[in-house]
Formats: structure tokens, C-alpha cells, sequence
């Protein structure tokens, strides 16, 4: 038997269920482990219980884990097959990009689509009103989500938006950094509600595609993510900041404090004069523009 069950570095499978033509749910016989395998003709005159070898250009995605919308075991059985193959599209795309992400994100990324393309086939449009944020946090995220546009509309006929797209960009981010998607959407929320507090002490609102915006939201976002951590900066500028710039240095204590109450770690004073240079260079772009 062991000799039926891998051939060299080809695995050996039993098919459990058919999806369609490109997808199957079959038992890697040596683990006997389930797995979704995915590819072009993959699961074309397939019986239950026939043993096959895997193509070598087919992806297979484990059924033993859990997911934010529940086991990946459950996901597969509720999802329609089409959009396992389109999640597994834009998550080949995500590899070219990023190099190995977390694979396991393909069934809750399938069924975010499939309930998105079910709203766009009622009409029903969402808002996400932090999709310029995500754009400028998760840029490359945002790239590869936006091959969905062209998927759904070459095999559905259905044009997907931007705020959609933005959704789908944080379940990238989910496959790219082990991070919840639920963590990225706040992480872009809190975000935006420090550089709302920026634009509204500045009196300035500020462009969501100048360098400055993008260099500030950056700045903001690895600031969370090293209170999440457990970080410290090492050098402190802040009787420098706060004395050549004292403005931006206020409002840079305002945003820490709402920072900290947000995700429930307080920034260490360090980090207050490192954002009021930021802030600082908000100001001097208005003043030049």
C-alpha cells in the first residue's frame, strides 16, 4: 500500500467528493488528511472513492483548520465551487506578489465573494468608508484584490467596486501576515480616526494620495503594530519635538491617547514625538500648497 500511496514526489489521493469540473475533495492516502484540490480538469470524470495521482500544477488547501466564519470543513460544503476557483485565482495572484501566504484563508475569502456577488446580483451596494485607507495601508493588497474586477466580470458578466474590492484587499492582508482580517480592519479604522483627529485639530484635510498621507497613515499603523507587540522605540526626540514644534506635538499626545484607548495598550511616550513629525510635515505641505 505504501507504494500506492506516494510515487516518488507524486501523492497519491481518494476522491471523497466531486465540486465540478476543476475541484474535488479527496483523502491524501499517506496522511490521510482531506483536502480541496483545485485545478483545470481536475475533477472531470472523478468517481467517489477513485484513487488518482494530483497534477502538478493543481493547489491543494487543507480542510483540518478553522477559519473566522467557522471550519473550513463546514466553509466547503456551503460554498458554490465557482468561487473556490475564483479565490484560489486571486490567491495565485497574492503568491506571484507576496511569495507563500497562508493558504487557509481561501474558503472565507470564497465565501466573502459569494455573498458579494449575491448583494451586486440584488442590487444591493455596499459602502465601506474606509477604502481609501485600506488602499494607502494595504496598497499591494489592494492590487492583487483588484484582479477580482476582472474575473467576475470575464466569468460572471458582474462589475464588483471598489468598496468590495477593499474588503476583499483585507482578506489578502489576512493571507500575507497571519493577521486576522477582523485585526486589519480595525488596524484601518483606528487609523483613520487619528488622522480624522489630525485633520479636524489642523483645521486641514488632508489628501488621501499625497506622500504625506501615506508616510502618516504608515507611521500610525506600525506604531499600533508595535504596541500590539510589545515594542519600544529606542531613542527619545520629544523635548526636541516639543520644542520646535509644539503644535504638532500637542496633537500628536491627543492622537496617542486615542490610540491607546482603541486597542488598549497606551503608546509609550517615545512615540509622541516621532508622530508629531509627521504631523509636522502635514502642516508644512499646507503651507506650501
Amino acid at each position: 500500500l505504501g507504494n500506492e500511496m506516494v510515487r516518488g514526489n507524486i501523492y497519491m489521493y481518494r476522491v471523497s467528493k466531486v465540486l465540478n469540473n476543476n475541484g474535488v475533495i479527496a483523502i491524501e492516502m499517506e496522511e490521510n488528511q482531506e483536502y480541496v484540490l483545485l485545478g483545470k480538469g481536475i475533477g472531470f470524470g472523478k468517481k467517489v472513492s477513485q484513487r488518482f495521482e494530483a497534477p502538478s500544477d493543481c493547489t491543494r488547501y487543507s480542510l483540518k483548520n478553522d477559519t473566522e466564519r467557522g471550519s473550513a470543513a463546514s466553509l466547503v460544503k456551503s460554498v458554490d465551487p465557482v468561487f473556490l476557483e475564483i479565490a484560489n485565482e486571486v490567491l495565485k495572484e497574492a503568491e506571484h506578489t507576496f511569495g507563500n501566504i497562508d493558504k487557509r484563508i481561501l474558503f472565507p475569502l470564497a465565501d466573502h465573494i459569494s455573498f458579494a456577488v449575491a448583494r451586486m446580483k440584488n442590487g444591493e451596494q455596499i459602502s465601506n468608508p474606509l477604502t481609501g485607507d485600506i488602499r494607502a495601508l494595504f496598497y499591494k493588497e489592494f492590487q492583487v484584490a483588484s484582479v477580482l474586477k476582472k474575473i467576475l466580470s470575464d466569468r460572471m458578466q458582474i462589475e464588483i467596486g471598489d468598496d468590495e474590492i477593499g474588503y476583499v484587499a483585507l482578506h489578502v492582508h489576512s493571507a500575507i501576515e497571519d493577521e486576522k482580517v477582523s485585526v486589519a480592519m480595525q488596524m484601518a479604522r483606528t487609523v483613520r480616526e487619528c488622522v480624522s483627529i489630525i485633520e479636524a485639530e489642523t483645521g486641514k484635510k488632508i489628501d488621501v494620495m499625497t506622500l504625506d498621507y501615506n508616510r502618516l497613515m504608515n507611521h500610525v499603523k506600525y506604531m499600533a503594530a508595535r504596541l500590539l507587540r510589545g515594542e519600544e522605540l529606542k531613542v527619545n526626540i520629544n523635548d526636541y519635538i516639543e520644542i520646535k514644534f509644539p503644535k504638532a506635538f500637542a496633537i500628536a499626545t491627543t492622537v496617542c491617547d486615542h490610540l491607546g484607548e482603541n486597542i488598549g495598550v497606551q503608546p509609550g511616550e517615545r512615540e509622541i514625538g516621532y508622530l508629531a513629525m509627521h504631523i509636522e510635515r502635514v502642516y508644512n505641505s499646507g503651507e506650501n500648497n
